[in-house]
């Protein structure tokens, strides 16, 4: 093996490298496409964007555009899987980091086991006149000569470099702040980007880069010095009786990879639960060796103060209508006074203890100034207040020896279903562990003031390490289960059951 040669794991790394970079750009494509802006600020107001990628304008009264109105509908050729289903996009999304981090890993490492490094590791510093030599003669459109690709020409090396060990870390080190399990425990984590919001913007740009080099570094291999190229890359040494051979197989091979993102699309939309299981399972495990071992502190009054309320708050969804729930209606033109939350087995009605709404008021209040974070990628911070969620439910007495999820039902209905039956109320189901938390409140003040209609009047459930979507608006009852299977479609809430979401919501 001469010094830089082109061993079989190089090449299989990369081949690697290209399919699964491709799905997960385009996997992040359809999480952006949920939420098409990006902000430097937390508060994600109207107008704060530094970029956006719709003509749609959202007016300043909060709850008159929510974030699904906002959402985009990209076609499946372009994202995966395409249409409106960031649930399945975010499972991708997952998956596919997971296999290109292990990829990206082992090919570092036999970089440095057989010390290939010095092909992308400059050396000297004279990397930096020659590769803006190189830069000079592209620009006009020409052609280092062969002599300086030993294998590549210093352009290429500083690029290549750059793409391995600071665009990559960088992507690596800034997605885990999209994780409210991580912000949560670890507050200081996301100040070091700037917060979320400055991060999920870094994130984007280390995309756009990615995605930059991907297609310059194909093109290239077409156009400089092709022959030496294609056959180093096909058949590890250059042969130049075979150029045509291995131009051939080149081609083929990227047409396939193409074919192949554009066919897993294709396969997870054609049965959505069906890959919703088999993404959850694959990923869980992962999960329970990660986030699900990261517990909120207690940071009242340490990550965020009054100061940094956001003026603008976005949400999803919209209270009730009065066919929906004519309960809900009359009890919000009365200002909730005759409220009361059930606690306790539905199946069973005289086990059911009704909490009326001054006896919630009355209990030990928590007071919480947090970032609640949408899984479409937008964030607002408030003060939200009530009692935690184990002091009220602890009124109905203590948890059965089988409980192991709390399930929290809405006076509002579901926006579909996913067999397309009747709409069925909004439920959630939250790991007992979870309830238990410090910062898992059931809230009724935001801001200081009553819940508004649009945030969850008269109550809600905040969970902090949570996304957004298991936080259930408008509640009317909560009980011990032993089995969220035995609810609705058995996925853990009507997101799960409808949008395809995971019932682990802590990323």
């Amino acid at each position: 093996m001469s010094e830089f040669d082109f061993p079989s794991w190089l090449r299989i790394t990369h081949l690697l490298n290209f399919f699964l970079i491709g799905l997960l750009l385009r996997s992040g494509w359809q999480i952006i496409a949920t939420h098409p802006r990006f902000y430097w600020r937390s508060d994600c107001g109207p107008g704060t964007e530094w970029i956006k990628f719709t003509k749609r304008v959202v007016p300043p009264e909060e709850g008159a555009y929510t974030a699904h109105d906002d959402e985009l509908e990209p076609p499946s050729w372009l994202t995966l899987p395409g249409g409106r289903n960031p649930g399945l996009g975010r499972h991708w999304h997952g998956l596919v980091t997971m296999l290109w981090v292990l990829n990206g890993l082992v090919y570092v490492s036999l970089l440095f086991l057989t010390g290939e490094w010095q092909r992308i590791v400059p050396t000297s510093w004279s990397v930096f006149p020659e590769a803006w030599g190189s830069l000079k003669i592209y620009v006009g459109f020409g052609v280092p000569s062969i002599e300086h690709f030993t294998p590549y020409d210093a352009l290429q090396r500083l690029t290549y470099f750059s793409i391995v060990f600071l665009v990559a870390p960088l992507m690596m080190v800034t997605g885990p702040v999209m994780s409210p399990a991580v912000s949560s425990r670890f507050p200081w984590y996301p100040k070091l980007f700037g917060g979320r919001q400055a991060a999920r913007s870094i994130h984007f740009l280390g995309m756009v880069v990615l995605s930059g080099f991907i297609l310059g570094h194909v093109a290239l291999v077409f156009i400089s010095h092709r022959e030496y190229n294609v056959t180093h890359m096909v058949f590890g040494e250059y042969d130049p009786a075979r150029v045509a051979q291995a131009t051939t197989i080149l081609l083929t091979t990227i047409a396939l990879v193409v074919i192949a993102w554009i066919a897993i699309s294709h396969l997870s939309l054609r049965d959505r639960r069906a890959t919703q299981k088999f993404l959850f399972a694959l990923l869980e495990p992962f999960r329970r060796l990660t986030v699900n071992k990261l517990k909120p502190r207690n940071r009242k009054g340490q990550a965020y103060t009054e100061k940094d309320i956001s003026p603008y708050h976005w949400t999803n969804g919209r209270y009730p209508k009065p066919d929906e729930s004519p309960e809900w209606h009359e009890l919000a033109a009365n200002d909730f006074r005759d409220y009361v939350l059930e606690i306790g087995p539905s199946n069973d009605p005289d086990r059911i203890v009704r909490v009326p709404f001054e006896q919630l008021k009355a209990l030990p209040q928590q007071e919480q100034i947090v970032a609640h974070a949408c899984m479409q990628g937008w964030t607002g911070i408030a003060k939200w207040k009530g009692p935690k969620v184990m002091d009220v439910m602890a009124l109905a007495g203590p948890p059965p020896a089988d409980a192991k999820y709390l399930l929290v039902t809405s006076f509002g209905l579901a926006q579909s279903m996913h067999d397309g039956r009747p709409l069925e109320p909004f439920y959630s189901c939250i790991p007992i562990e979870d309830c238990s938390e410090d910062e898992s409140i059931f809230a009724w003040s935001m801001n200081d003031k009553p819940l508004p209609w649009t945030f969850g009047a008269p109550l809600r459930i905040r969970v902090e390490s949570y996304v957004g979507y298991k936080m259930i608006k408008y509640l009317r009852s909560a009980e011990w289960i032993a089995d969220y299977r035995t609810v609705g479609d058995g996925m853990g809430g009507t997101r799960e059951d409808s949008g395809y979401q995971a019932i682990n919501a802590r990323i």
